[in-house]
């Protein structure tokens, strides 16, 4: 059910970029921002410092609007779904000396697979919660073009708050930065949840904390202009976004990309869902 305490929103319809509401799932409050049906630049200028080939600039239009989750799913969502904790980083972890003494429940899940992340979305489907004006949508992970639409928020520089990163703005590696910056911190070790500032649609950790596996396989892309594009039918990789904790701030742009086995597991692999068309 809807959280009463959540902005009155109408949930079809045509809400504003940002708006925020949440849903109580299994007592645990899950907060989706709205994303509008519109057309960005996705990839990267062949200007932009450590590009890689894969980042194709080109134009996307997502057709109809979503709801994407504003942060990581934590602990807390993933355990009360599933009745189980996989994170290395908790207190029952391996990495629990890591996080003495920490409450993370409100960590990004990790250490999950691309079929676990999917395994989840249906559990949320099976419980029914969604309002019965927005039956068409369903739980599942983001495209990529919906991932790096949300992530960039209507900018088109290496990050959604410009063109630097040390440690400062998003949990990474800080001693590695980007641009005209001195190093800063690295923590060696996830953050909680809204640890740091989100971008312009109320988005948290979409540069840093874990890498968010897509529901796209992984492949090239070229620069011809494409609606609500959803991958290569074929291939063994899937895509995964928003490089982690322990990645260079390098890899933190909005344009990288990653291609990893679904069924491998890391300490910084986690994801986000979207309440979206079905696909």
């Amino acid at each position: 059910m809807c959280d009463k305490n959540s902005e009155k929103v109408a949930w079809s319809g045509a809400p504003k970029a940002g708006t925020r509401i949440v849903l109580t799932i299994n007592g645990v409050e899950y907060a989706f921002r709205y994303c509008p049906a519109g057309t960005f630049k996705m990839g990267s200028p062949e200007s932009e410092k450590g590009r890689d080939v894969d980042e194709t600039l080109r134009e996307v239009t997502i057709t109809r609007g979503y709801w994407i989750l504003e942060t990581p799913v934590t602990q807390k969502m993933y355990e009360a779904a599933t009745g189980e904790n996989p994170s290395a980083f908790s207190a029952t972890g391996e990495c629990a000396d890591k996080v003495a003494g920490l409450d993370t429940s409100d960590f990004p899940v990790e250490s999950v697979s691309w079929f676990d992340a999917n395994a989840f979305c249906e559990k949320l489907n099976e419980l029914n919660v969604v309002p019965a004006e927005f039956a068409e949508f369903a739980f599942r992970l983001p495209t990529e073009a919906e991932w790096e639409n949300a992530c960039r928020a209507g900018t088109e520089t290496p990050y959604p708050w410009g063109a630097t990163l040390n440690g400062v703005e998003a949990n990474c590696n800080g001693s590695l930065p980007y641009g005209d910056v001195e190093p800063g911190p690295y923590l060696a070790r996830p953050s909680a949840v809204r640890s740091y500032k989100p971008n312009a649609l109320g988005i948290y950790d979409a540069c840093g904390n874990v890498w968010e596996w897509c529901d796209d396989r992984y492949g090239a892309y070229d620069a011809a202009s494409l609606e609500d594009p959803t991958g290569p039918t074929t291939g063994d990789e899937r895509v995964m976004r928003g490089p982690g904790w322990c990645s260079p701030a390098e890899n933190c742009r909005a344009a990288k990309r990653c291609n990893e086995n679904p069924e491998n597991r890391y300490f910084f692999s986690g994801f986000r869902v979207v309440l979206a068309d079905k696909r």
